[in-house]
């Protein structure tokens, strides 16, 4: 179980989490599956046997989202729907790249946002056939560059900040269609990305320092959040960006 206390049933749900391979995205895909969902995951690679860790659970599609035509794909292909979760990406400054560099700072606008969008425009028709209570739903993963500016990542900061934006927009005009649209703004939480910065004191303490829980995140408290936000628990809630940071944001 992954939480002790609480069980959501998502039978026969469909789920598509791009990114679903590793760290949070692997965490919300794999408590969709324990709740009973039909997942669909995505990654970069030709196919599932490709990983290390075992994915023979999930429908695999392969998914580049800098590569419109890949999204236009993943996003046919899913002819019903009931949940998307747009996870896939990275900062590409964690990788080597300068995101004050022009060209960077685009590709990074085009892997996050543009992405993001099409993904969601292109499943829009599947999620408005969804029967499930509240209907389909959406779900953006944000992040504490949503809110402040990191002089590192402004390429990253400036997609997730308008990952915020394109939430409101979306809850407002597909109401009519029943989907609810909202966005899990995480926190310093671990994974591939941020395995470095999880490894080095000098970011990670300035961090806890401001953060009144005490501990960074886990992708397991990032799951949580999604599928509350798309559980029938949350069928009155849209257009919300729900900071997961353990209260980094109110801390003065």
């Amino acid at each position: 179980m992954t939480w002790t206390d609480l069980r959501y049933d998502f039978t026969g749900a469909r789920v598509l989490v791009t990114g679903g391979t590793s760290g949070l995205g692997a965490a919300i895909a794999s408590a969709y599956r324990e709740g009973g969902a039909e997942v669909s995951i995505t990654g970069t690679r030709a196919t599932a046997a490709d990983y290390d860790d075992d994915l023979s659970g999930y429908r695999y599609l392969q998914l580049d989202v800098e590569r419109p035509e890949q999204v236009q794909a993943v996003a046919a292909a899913q002819e019903n729907l009931d949940i998307l979760v747009n996870n896939a990406g990275l900062a590409l400054a964690s990788t080597g790249f300068d995101e004050h560099d022009p060209a960077v700072f685009d590709r990074s606008l085009s892997m996050h946002l543009s992405s993001a969008y099409r993904m969601a425009h292109g499943c829009r028709a599947a999620l408005a056939r969804s029967q499930r209570p509240g209907g389909g739903a959406v779900v953006g993963i944000a992040s504490m560059t949503s809110f402040f500016g990191i002089e590192l990542i402004p390429g990253y900061g400036a997609a997730k900040t308008g990952l915020v934006g394109l939430t409101r927009v979306l809850a407002v005009a597909w109401a009519k269609d029943r989907i609810r649209v909202n966005a899990v703004a995480a926190g310093l939480t671990r994974s591939r990305m941020t395995a470095g910065t999880f490894d080095d004191p000098a970011w990670t303490q300035p961090t806890l320092d401001r953060t009144p829980l005490g501990r960074l995140g886990e992708p397991v408290d990032i799951a949580g959040a999604v599928l509350f936000l798309t559980s029938s628990a949350a069928s009155w809630i849209t257009g919300q960006v729900l900071p997961v940071d353990g209260g980094f944001t109110v801390a003065g």
